[in-house]
This record gives structure tokens, C-alpha cells and sequence, in this order.
């Protein structure tokens, strides 16, 4: 099985596609392209929607590298080369305009204003900040704040006719049942923007737990934040928020398999092929909310479509109201996390990593406690262990860290495999019923035929070659590295187990005597007790 043939290759010659017939001519806007998904809206925008106008991606300058020199990097990603192989002159509809969602204005001069708002009809904002371990100010000025600037420029655009939003299907994890409508913040976007603007970072920490309401992190709560700031914009701009669950590789294109970044499940996966995640605390009978991307990336250019259309056939602004549409695969049509880890599991072992400190053995673990005995015996243990050889050795010690961060992950991230959640998508599953025969082979979004076992193994493949760089040519010597940590897991439990029970047989003879002698001493003080209670 070849990971790096793309299903969208394959030419599609007969029907004529109506969503690319919108795009076509259309000039889009698109933030946050540099991200994961940005990457993939993009990629497929220009290979599926060819005939459009032109692209306009929001860069900014990062490390002192401008953002033209940025637009030559990032089309040198692996995903755009078939793209750019057939069509090399796609990309002179790319521009790249210089701004940041962080700065006023989003960083635009008069110019670039001008230019996006007389030319602009579709906007995807995707840019925002995805980690969960931030405090409030950060996620709150590029979440919230960022989207507040976005509405505020597309207010200025006097051809607009769609702006699909990213926000996350968790971003009301209090609520068991996920609709696709509008769900009001625990407080005004506006307030917290102030507050942002006018406290220390002292005292935003100490208010964030009583903010949160019970939301798990400033990520969720910066999503319902910007959701709340976008429905007062209601029936001014024409909206539709996309709600994606956990994102995770591509399942056909633009590569199957094709992965960037560390978050989420990505991690895990990592770091339990690494042989440093033992445990897991989960419940495997809940399912694993994932979306591959290019499923939500094919969501979201339909919502565009949809929302476009619609508004095109609008006689007044005044007529539009915000839309909603969750990207999520309905649990029915997903895998558990139990059979997820232990597919992945099967599969780590037909394609390991050429680097791993121990054998791979993550297990699940319904029960706090029992997950954290184990993370204190099978995590930390063994890390304070080698260190303490490194150190000897004269060597820099670094497992303790490694664990310190994993643990740090895994509480992040057992708050979303402990919980089950239903999210409705009846509008998700209702995008494709209209489409005709060639924009379902374009834009296909069913998932009821998925092979999970395949697509898990091209995951795995994909996590190897895109983020770790380890080709196939690596594979022999990687089985030859597991075998050896087999043998070596084997050796260890063995010695372990005959230390334990040698101790045990050694001393059970004395600790029975002691027992017993420990016993007969109490029974005698009691016994003497009652007789001086009797007596008196």
C-alpha cells in the first residue's frame, strides 16, 4: 500500500460542477492560511476551484521573514506539488497581503483596506489560537478580539456575500447536546475585551476559573466568546460559523494521511509510539469525535457556497441572519476511542519509529486512580530512573521533563475522551444532498463508508513521513529497534516479577511469624482488658 497517492488525482471528466461555477470569478479572503487547515482550504480551493478571481492571504511578518519570502516557503509544502506541477500559474492569483489579526486594523494600511473591501465577496476566517494550555489575555486578543476586527472589516466590503467562521463544536462543552444554532457566553464578549485591555495578568488569572464556568480552557471559552461577539452582528453581515470536532489527518486529499502540528490525538499517538505513554485515562466505549480535514475543509466550501448563494438572492441586508452548521461525523459512523487506540496500536507495530525509548504499550484506564498509579509507576518512575543512569553517565537528563509535559497534555486532553457528547449535523449531512454527481466526487463529505482501519494506517504513515521525516526506506531498521524493545520489555517484566516474587518468598516466612506474634500480643492485651473490666 502506497501512502502518497492522492483519490484527487484522479480526473473527474464527466458533469459540470456548480460550486466551482460560484467560485469562479469570485475573490476570497482567507486568515489563518498558514494553519493546518488554512493550508488545505487553500490547496483545494485552487485545484478545485480554479476558475476563481483571486486569493487574498492575511500574512504576517514572523521572525523577521516577510511575507512574500513567507508565500515562497509555504508553497514548497509537500501538498501543493502535484497542484503546481500541472497548473504552475495558479498561483498568480495568490496575493499575499501583509497584516496580523493581532495588530489595530489587522495590521492593514489604507491601501490594502480599500482593496479587500471593493473586491472581496467570500471571507474564511480560520485564524485563531489552538492550544489549550494558554492563559486568558493571549487567547482572548487572537480569538476574540481578532474576530471582532475581521467583522469589522468585512463591514467595509460592499460585495460580500459569505463569511464562513472556524470556531470548534466544543465550544459549549457544558452542554451535552450540541445544536447547530446560536448559544449564548457565559459573559459579554465586550466586557471581557475591556477587561483583557485593563488588568494585569495577576489578577486575569485569579478571575479565569470563576470566567470559565466550568468550560475546560480559555480556548472553548474564547470560541463561545467569539460566537456570542458574532450573533450581534446579526442580520448585518451574512454569516455562517462552522463548528469542526478534533481535526486530525486527511483521508484522501490533498495527501491521504497528510498531518502538521503535534495537537490533540497527533500527540498521543507520538508519544505512546515512543514508548512514554503508558496510560491513558479514557473511557473506550465513547466515540472518538474526529473529523479528517479535508472532509471539514469540503464542509466549510460548501457552507461558503450555500451561505453565497443564499445571499445572492437576498433584496436586503437586513434579511440576514447567522447560520450554523457543526462539521462533525455522527457517532454511529465512528469508531470508539477503545478501537481507535487499539487500531492504532496494531498498526504501530507494522510501521514503528526508527527512535523509541521503550516498547509501545499504551493501555486505557476507565478509573482515575488506576490511571494515575500507573502514571506514577510506569511514567515518572522509569523516568527519575534513566535520568538518575544519565546523570551518572554525564549525561544530560531530560525523561522527567518529558513526562512532566506529557502528563501535562494528557490532563488536557482526558477531559474530552472521559465525556460524551452528542452533536447534531443535520445541516452537515444535508449540504451534500443537493449536489450533483461531480461536486460529490469534488466536495464529498459522507463519512458512512469510511475505512478506519485503512485510514488509521495511513495516519500513522502519515504522522512518520510528514512530521517525524521518517520515509519508508526507514522501515526495515525501525522493526529491527521494536523487536529489540520487545525483548527488552520482556526481560525487564521477567526480572521484575521473579525480583518480586524471590522478596516475597525470602521474607513471607518472617513477616508470617511477626504477623502471628502481632496478633497473639493483641489478643492477649484485649483479653486482660476485660478481665480488669470484669474484675472492677
Amino acid at each position: 500500500m502506497e501512502l502518497l497517492k492522492s483519490d484527487a488525482d484522479a480526473d473527474i471528466d464527466a458533469g459540470i460542477s456548480e460550486i466551482a461555477n460560484y467560485y469562479a470569478g469570485k475573490t476570497i479572503l482567507i486568515t489563518g492560511a498558514t494553519g493546518f487547515m488554512g493550508k488545505v482550504l487553500v490547496e483545494k480551493l485552487l485545484r478545485s476551484c480554479a476558475d476563481l478571481n483571486a486569493i487574498y492571504l492575511l500574512i504576517r511578518t514572523k521572525k523577521g521573514v516577510e511575507p512574500s519570502v513567507r508565500k515562497e516557503q509555504y508553497f514548497k509544502c509537500v501538498i501543493f506539488s502535484k497542484l503546481l506541477e500541472k497548473n504552475p500559474e495558479i498561483l498568480q492569483k495568490v496575493r499575499v497581503i501583509k497584516g496580523d489579526v493581532l495588530e489595530p486594523n489587522l495590521g492593514l494600511n489604507d491601501n490594502d483596506i480599500n482593496t479587500l473591501a471593493s473586491n472581496v465577496q467570500i471571507v474564511f476566517h480560520c485564524a485563531a489560537n489552538v492550544r489549550f494550555d494558554q492563559p486568558l489575555r493571549p487567547m482572548v486578543n487572537m480569538n476574540v478580539v481578532g474576530t471582532l476586527k475581521v467583522l469589522q472589516l468585512a463591514e467595509k466590503m460592499t460585495h460580500l456575500q459569505a463569511l464562513v467562521h472556524v470556531s470548534t463544536s466544543y465550544c459549549q462543552c457544558n452542554e451535552r447536546v450540541l445544536e447547530e444554532r446560536a448559544y449564548p457566553a457565559p459573559q459579554n464578549p465586550f466586557t471581557i475585551i475591556e477587561m483583557v485591555e485593563t488588568m494585569d495578568d495577576a489578577a486575569l488569572a485569579e478571575i479565569t476559573p470563576k470566567l470559565l464556568n466550568g468550560l475546560p480552557n480559555t480556548y472553548a471559552y474564547s470560541k463561545a466568546l467569539s460566537e456570542d461577539l458574532i450573533c450581534r452582528y446579526n442580520k448585518k453581515l451574512p454569516i455562517i460559523i462552522t463548528r469542526p470536532s478534533i481535526v486530525t489527518a486527511a483521508i484522501h486529499e490533498p495527501l491521504p494521511g497528510w498531518i502538521e502540528g503535534v495537537n490533540g490525538p497527533t500527540g498521543l499517538m507520538i508519544g505512546a509510539a515512543r514508548g512514554v505513554i503508558r496510560s491513558m485515562h479514557c473511557n473506550p466505549d465513547y466515540a472518538s469525535t474526529v473529523i479528517p480535514v479535508d472532509k471539514a475543509i469540503n464542509g466549510m466550501i460548501l457552507c461558503g457556497y450555500e451561505r453565497g448563494k443564499a445571499s445572492e438572492k437576498l433584496k436586503s441586508s437586513e434579511q440576514n441572519q447567522v447560520e450554523f452548521c457543526n462539521l462533525c461525523i455522527s457517532s454511529k459512523a465512528l469508531m470508539s476511542w477503545g478501537e481507535s487506540i487499539e487500531t492504532g496500536r496494531k498498526f504501530f507495530y507494522e510501521t514503528p519509529l526508527s527512535f523509541a525509548l521503550w516498547y509501545p504499550g499504551v493501555s486505557i484506564k476507565r478509573n482515575y486512580y488506576h490511571h494515575l498509579f500507573c502514571v506514577i509507576f510506569f511514567h515518572y518512575l522509569p523516568a527519575y530512573f534513566i535520568d538518575f543512569w544519565l546523570l551518572l553517565f554525564g549525561r544530560k537528563p531530560f525523561l522527567v521533563n518529558v513526562q512532566r509535559k506529557i502528563s501535562t497534555g494528557l490532563k488536557l486532553l482526558q477531559y474530552y475522551t472521559t465525556k460524551d457528547w452528542d452533536f447534531r449535523n443535520e445541516r452537515f449531512q444535508e449540504l451534500s444532498s443537493t449536489l450533483n454527481a461531480k461536486d460529490e466526487e469534488l466536495f464529498d463529505t459522507s463519512v458512512s463508508q469510511v475505512n478506519w482501519d485503512l485510514y488509521i494506517s495511513n495516519y500513522i504513515r502519515g504522522m512518520r513521513t510528514y512530521i517525524l521525516g521518517e520515509s519508508d526506506d526507514t522501515l526495515p531498521h525501525a522493526k529491527v529497534v521494536l523487536r529489540r524493545l520487545y525483548i527488552l520489555d520482556w526481560v525487564s517484566k521477567i526480572l521484575f516479577y521473579s525480583l518480586t516474587f524471590w522478596f516475597l518468598w525470602t521474607h513471607l516466612d518472617g513477616f508470617v511469624e511477626r504477623s502471628d506474634a502481632f496478633i497473639r500480643s493483641s489478643l492477649h492485651i484485649i483479653y486482660h482488658e476485660q478481665n480488669s473490666t470484669i474484675h472492677t
